[in-house]
């Protein structure tokens, strides 16, 4: 068969664009890389909690000066019942506090609480009377010839699982923190009303079943 030059060069250059690699898709197209070989752009989180300043709840809370404070002015907000009701407590949390608790207990605890506290302010006010008297709670119990329930030199044993003793602690905690006006501020003295001593001294106060001097 004769095929003219025409033809052939037609044929020839046919079968050369075939094989042109087909045209890209757009400018910045580049070839996709395999699942494995690609990676997730990386994203900041921000850190919510600071590893330096947590709490570990194991550690016990420090009780700031602050903190007693509001304690003490949410004492000071109720009455008298109110303020023994919050302080009731079985042990008194120092010698000196257990001391004025056990005057208190022996010689007030069946008077009234006012009875009670001013009884506490007799030995408060000894312990501050600059050398009159000794100059500490468990000083002006163990006083020569002063509190007919003090034997030797031991406190005697009270029931301390009984509503009297831990009113009687409340009541040493409100005398010590000065918590209380009383109208036996000032005594340092007092006897039950049933005996007459004939002190000469000034009475400040009758309250309860004792009187109270200065």
């Amino acid at each position: 068969m004769h095929i003219s030059i025409r033809t052939a060069l037609l044929i020839c250059g046919a079968l050369s664009a075939t094989s042109i690699a087909p045209a890209q898709t757009g400018p910045s197209a580049e070839p996709l890389l395999p699942v494995e070989a690609a990676s997730l752009p990386q994203v900041a989180v921000p850190q919510l909690l600071d590893p330096q300043v947590g709490v570990e709840l194991s550690q016990p809370i420090e009780v700031t000066p602050e903190a007693e404070a509001v304690e003490e002015q949410d004492v000071r907000s109720g009455d008298l019942s109110s303020m023994v009701s919050q302080l009731r407590a079985s042990d008194p949390g120092s010698r000196e506090l257990e001391c004025l608790a056990v005057g208190i207990y022996f010689e007030a605890k069946s008077e009234p609480l006012v009875g009670q506290v001013a009884v506490g302010e007799v030995i408060a006010n000894r312990a501050n009377s600059n050398g009159r008297f000794p100059s500490s709670y468990c000083g002006v119990l163990f006083q020569r010839s002063q509190f007919s329930f003090i034997r030797g030199r031991a406190l005697p044993a009270v029931p301390r699982a009984s509503k009297q003793w831990k009113t009687a602690v409340a009541v040493a905690k409100i005398v010590d923190r000065d918590l209380h006006d009383s109208a036996a501020d000032n005594a340092l003295f007092f006897h039950a009303k049933r005996v007459s001593p004939r002190w000469k001294l000034k009475r400040v106060a009758s309250i309860g079943n004792h009187i109270f001097y200065r």
